[in-house]
């Protein structure tokens, strides 16, 4: 068996085989992952990747209590942050979607349970054999996408959401000969 087409180089191997895909129900950890895809507009994954650790320290490990309460000194300092993505909108927005994930969390319990909600705390399992084959975006993005918009997320458009789906395990789209396919199923 082998890997999922675009999983090549070192990186992208390990978040492959580790992580994307699998599904993810902690809270920090879809926040974390909601933040790195909105960072990425634009940029190749690899690129967040190798960012990464130098991203967790920047934003105090994605505690979202914490990020909800950044000012303009805290903007100001992550700007200077040469390890991080140094764009003020994403930055900002990180902000504001900490803050809108708050929302959420009081009014649903958890982001969690928000996330799931929409397909009714079931995996979506695809059967892809060609990477061709994969959408960039489907109902559920879509719908999700306007959701989190309407709520005052931003950098959260149907693409970026669909990846995310993807890479918290809502939507399994590894091929059917990958590895790692069967694995990511959650039961």
């Amino acid at each position: 068996m082998k890997r999922c087409d675009w999983a090549i180089g070192p990186y992208n191997e390990a978040y492959h085989d580790l992580e994307w895909g699998k599904p993810i129900h902690e809270d920090q950890h879809l926040f974390e992952l909601l933040i790195l895809e909105g960072m990425q507009a634009g940029l190749s994954w690899v690129t967040i990747l190798k960012k990464r650790e130098a991203f967790r320290l920047a934003f105090d490990q994605f505690d979202v209590t914490l990020v909800a309460q950044y000012d303009d000194e805290k903007i100001a300092s992550l700007l200077q942050d040469c390890g991080i993505i140094r764009n003020r909108l994403k930055i900002k927005a990180a902000i504001t979607n900490a803050r809108a994930f708050q929302k959420i969390q009081a009014e649903f319990g958890s982001f969690d349970a928000y996330l799931w909600h929409f397909t009714n705390g079931k995996q979506i399992v695809n059967a892809y054999t060609t990477q061709k084959e994969v959408p960039t975006h489907n109902e559920w993005s879509d719908r999700i996408s306007k959701d989190l918009k309407k709520r005052g997320f931003s950098f959260v458009g149907t693409t970026i959401i669909y990846s995310y789906l993807e890479a918290v395990g809502v939507i399994n789209d590894h091929m059917v000969w990958c590895k790692e396919y069967h694995n990511c199923k959650e039961e």
